[in-house]
């Protein structure tokens, strides 16, 4: 994604940069001051104390809503957590208010000259849709493609294989009979190429619900029955879908149009096709929290 244009001239109105008495963004009670360089992103608000618990120190928490955020340190660098609850329209409010907090003036709220460029890592949990990527393993994300819609409400363009994988996915769909819109954003290679040793890397498939848009059929019938076999079965080029979850595509869409470098990783908790899940999931949600803690530290 390439970054949309500068607004510094502008004073952002209180209807659209919305603060509270305290003068910290609106949803997520922040400040500038609260935020490390490096963020890490989780869904659960339970798990941010679960990471933070291994900290050398906590220097700030603050909790609205299902946004949970604690900074502290751990092995002398400053990080901090921050729960997001589920979906990318709560990606869309998390990471537009910390790119706010950091890259506008509050008090003048004007966009300063100089923009930060946060880290920010999603430690999630997701669904396989390879039989070769089994439960218990961990997942990193190249690509996130996004059903979610929440890109197209941004002026953006696409860098080449973002619009290469988009139209291979969208063609594959219609020649399997169906008709689909979806957009496409790519994680950040530093990052990637940092986390990713040990890790199973491939294509994200961000879904926007839990059950129907990811194949669940309880009480209700699914209008692309075979729409895991087709997820499972498509290419573009080398590179396949490989999981499974519901925030990585607007995390990358929305996080580098705003200049922030992103990476997603996941514990793959349940196989889709060998419908095997993980026997004690939190093992190894923790075991993947060491192992990028280990990595940020190293």
């Amino acid at each position: 994604m390439n970054t949309t244009p500068n607004r510094q001239s502008e004073t952002l109105q209180e209807s659209e940069l919305v603060l509270n008495d305290d003068g910290s963004v609106y949803h997520l009670h922040l400040k500038p001051e609260h935020i490390a360089d490096t963020v890490l992103l989780v869904g659960d608000q339970g798990r941010v104390e679960q990471i933070c618990a291994k900290f050398d120190t906590i220097e700030f928490s603050i909790q609205n809503r299902e946004f949970y955020t604690q900074t502290g340190s751990f092995n002398g660098k400053r990080i901090t957590v921050m729960s997001t609850g589920i979906g990318t329209d709560n990606i869309d409010i998390a990471i537009n208010e910390l790119d706010a907090a950091v890259n506008i003036d509050l008090v003048n709220r004007s966009i300063k000259p100089e923009i930060t460029s946060l880290n920010l890592i999603r430690i999630g949990t997701c669904g396989a849709l390879q039989p070769d990527v089994p439960v218990d393993s961990f997942a990193i994300s190249s690509y996130g493609i996004g059903f979610d819609g929440l890109l197209n409400f941004y002026e953006h363009s696409k860098t080449e294989n973002e619009s290469q994988i988009q139209t291979d996915f969208i063609d594959f769909y219609k020649n399997n009979g169906h008709e689909i819109d979806v957009y496409v954003s790519e994680g950040n290679k530093e990052l990637i190429a940092m986390l990713e040793p040990g890790m199973i890397k491939g294509i994200t498939a961000t879904a926007n619900g839990f059950y129907g848009p990811q194949g669940r059929v309880l009480r209700l019938k699914a209008q692309i029955p075979d729409q895991n076999e087709l997820l499972r079965d498509f290419r573009s080029g080398e590179s396949r879908i490989i999981n499974f979850e519901m925030e990585t595509s607007g995390l990358y869409g929305i996080g580098s149009l705003l200049g922030h470098n992103c990476c997603t990783v996941c514990a793959v908790i349940a196989n889709r096709f060998s419908k095997t899940y993980s026997e004690d999931y939190k093992l190894t949600v923790d075991k993947l929290i060491d192992t990028v803690l280990d990595k940020l530290t190293v």
